[in-house]
């Protein structure tokens, strides 16, 4: 478990390495009236060293772990000049927000249907013990387990709802919806190395291009259909609306066989794709 630490302020440590400093020279500059100073002025350099060597500076947004001959000692997470015991071994971790981008995955939605999907997360270390000594390279443990996890989302959904119309979430309609599922699920697998995701998002999403034209012809046969379907549905109403304003004007009477005539005519001109070509009666309304 990570133990946060905050070691002895690193000035007052480097203040006191410089007036020892001082000293060991005047003790060695005195050696030549008396010998004894050749001690004292040594060991006021190895204190010196002793300091210089435990100072540490650690920078903002990243860590040191510290541990002394394999045992973990603790974290420190501020950022300024520290002093440590010199013979602490130390680990820098950036804590730093990272961004990282999958590989574009082939992959099988839910239906079976090929399809590609990437992503795009954003992470960082939240736990240095973890992801020091839980795991051995937690970039590249991160890599493998994203694309893990977008492989899992893509075979839990399908692609969109012309595969599954009952289907409540699609990887294309899901959006915000997804993106937190996948969020989710990529922070319960890498909490285990310490590593946090602050956000994650699919940046690529397409059918494989060997069932690509299929599925294009596909949804535009669908949308033909609904757009008819819309245009019918409409024009209907235009012919019933015509034929009660011209009954209740009382403009023309027409009978059965009349108005299913008219009732075709106007379908074909409303219906057509292509603007209708008029053909003028001058003779009279049955002929």
């Amino acid at each position: 478990m990570e133990k946060i630490s905050k070691p002895v302020n690193g000035f007052l440590a480097l203040l006191l390495s410089l007036v020892l400093l001082g000293v060991s020279a005047w003790c060695f500059y005195m050696v030549q009236y008396h010998s004894q100073y050749a001690i004292f002025g040594s060991v006021a350099f190895i204190a010196v060293c002793f300091i210089w060597k435990g100072l540490m500076i650690i920078q903002p947004n990243h860590a040191r772990v510290l541990s002394f001959f394999g045992k973990y000692i603790a974290s420190v997470k501020d950022n300024g000049m520290f002093f440590i015991n010199p013979l602490y071994a130390s680990t820098k971790v950036s804590q730093r927000m990272q961004n990282l981008q999958t590989p574009t995955l082939k992959v099988n939605d839910k239906m079976g249907n090929p399809i590609e999907i990437g992503a795009v997360i954003v992470w960082q270390v939240d736990d240095t013990y973890k992801a020091t000594y839980d795991v051995s390279d937690f970039s590249s443990y991160i890599k493998t387990q994203s694309e893990s996890a977008l492989r899992h989302l893509a075979n839990t959904f399908a692609y969109d709802h012309i595969e599954d119309e009952t289907a409540p979430i699609t990887l294309r309609d899901g959006g915000p919806k997804v993106n937190e599922m996948l969020e989710a699920e990529l922070n319960e697998r890498l909490s285990k190395a310490g590593l946090l995701i602050n956000e994650a998002r699919i940046s690529h999403l397409a059918y494989a291009q060997e069932i690509a034209g299929a599925m294009l012809q596909r949804q535009q046969a669908t949308a033909i259909v609904a757009a008819r379907s819309k245009i019918v549905e409409g024009a209907v109403g235009m012919v019933e609306m015509a034929l009660d304003m011209l009954s209740k004007k009382q403009i023309v009477e027409l009978d059965e066989e009349k108005k299913a005539t008219m009732v075709s005519n106007l379908l074909v001109v409303l219906c057509g794709e292509r603007g209708a070509q008029p053909v003028l009666n001058t003779g009279s309304l049955y002929q």
